[in-house]
């Protein structure tokens, strides 16, 4: 099999450790993020590790695998197209989840020795439960996510400017948007057919949901509200107004599909002094911002979520765990994050202004610890540049340097 591709080296450095262990690789993600190409590329790296190496590639998404239905069919297939081989094997399975009970059959192969297993899923809720403990510690996820600002220069062949950034706000980072003229019109349709197959295919069919009218009310709502501070009751209430009656737990369900869809993240909110973690009002960022704009719509007025929303993504993908800060007085940080327990804490604005330099710059003065802070924002700014010992850096410099 013969593919092209621009390697995603994010991802590679992190799967590269594991190759050759006997541990499963679960690489997780939204629909039409590269998951499958990056199957491609941990080939060609095994390909330069041996010598003719025993490779056999399964996607679901493709007819002519329509016949493995559940695990006994995925077993025997195997056991098929590896019989005679010497050696060990190595199995690639795009979309796993549409086989029934996968994980019988991954734990079998594992248990049986000399297969080296890598897997790609598209919802979190065949991935997760009773899997993680059928697996637990035979498997390792990976996340992979939209094109980075740094990957969708380089997958667009742009040079980095202020052009460039908007194109990245405007379309979001599925990396098919390489292949596509970029017009609203060609790319926007595009985006709403993902849109539509991620919604039935992960959301709808995987949860047998009737009330499609509603989830995708669901869904602009969110669109509409980025970055704001939100509960299942909220919106069941502003429902109500718009004279559709939903209680707060099938809300609550639908927000789940959608999160364990890739499609949306939720970000709960915690105690910045004491890492309690509340357990109303979160807030939702897309996984896609092309999505969402092929739902609802760029408008400049919304750049202040949009932003918001491209800095989430991009502390995931540089593996970040992150939550929305919450203070003493209702002072609220953007975004806390940790990793390798180191934290830091990043507040997002549009411009910074003399008129709103001590808000932004003010809720993070109150937190009293050494952890870095910084306000990212799209001001022309000085390599360095701080306002009372906090980090002020521009949002294009902070999406290419800080992974």
């Amino acid at each position: 099999m013969i593919k092209t591709y621009i390697p995603r080296k994010i991802y590679l450095e992190r799967i590269k450790p594991f190759i050759d262990k006997e541990i499963i690789k679960i690489i997780i993600g939204q629909r039409r993020v590269g998951k499958s190409y990056l199957l491609f590329q941990i080939m060609d790296i095994i390909k330069g590790l041996h010598k003719n190496p025993n490779i056999l590639y399964i996607n679901k998404e493709l007819n002519e695998f329509d016949k493995i239905k559940n695990y006994q069919d995925l077993l025997a297939y195997i056991k098929q197209k590896t019989r005679g081989q010497t050696g060990k094997h190595y199995i690639f399975i795009d979309e796993i989840q549409e086989i029934e009970k996968f994980e019988k059959a991954l734990r079998g192969l594992q248990a049986k020795g000399g297969y080296d297993l890598y897997c790609t899923g598209s919802n979190a809720y065949f991935l997760s439960g009773e899997l993680a403990t059928y697996l637990s510690g035979r498997a390792v996820e990976i996340p992979v996510f939209s094109l980075s600002y740094a990957e969708f220069l380089e997958f667009h062949k742009l040079k980095e400017n202020h052009e460039s950034f908007i194109q990245y706000i405007k379309y979001g980072g599925l990396p098919y948007l390489m292949h596509l003229i970029k017009e609203d019109a060609i790319i926007y349709d595009y985006l709403r057919n993902v849109y539509n197959t991620i919604l039935f295919k992960d959301v709808v069919s995987a949860h047998k949901i009737r009330n499609l009218a509603f989830l995708e009310r669901l869904v602009e709502y969110l669109a509409d509200n980025v970055g704001s501070l939100v509960s299942a009751k909220k919106i069941s209430d502003f429902l109500k107004s718009q004279k559709i009656k939903i209680s707060p737990n099938v809300v609550l369900n639908y927000l789940a599909f959608l999160g364990q869809a890739f499609f949306i993240f939720q970000v709960r909110r915690s105690d910045v002094q004491g890492k309690k973690i509340f357990e109303i009002n979160e807030k939702y960022y897309f996984g896609d911002l092309g999505l969402r704009h092929a739902l609802v719509g760029y408008h400049q007025p919304d750049i202040n979520k949009v932003l918001e929303n491209l800095v989430f993504l991009h502390l995931l993908t540089a593996g970040y765990a992150v939550t929305v800060g919450q203070q003493e007085g209702g002072l609220e940080i953007d975004f806390v994050c940790e990793k390798a327990g180191q934290r830091l804490y990043v507040q997002v604005a549009y411009l910074v202004t003399e008129e709103n330099k001590e808000r932004e710059f003010g809720n993070l003065l109150a937190v009293r610890d050494n952890y870095p802070k910084i306000v990212v924002s799209m001001d022309e700014l000085p390599d360095k540049s701080e306002y009372k010992g906090i980090g002020q850096k521009n949002i294009r410099e902070f999406l290419l340097h800080s992974i």
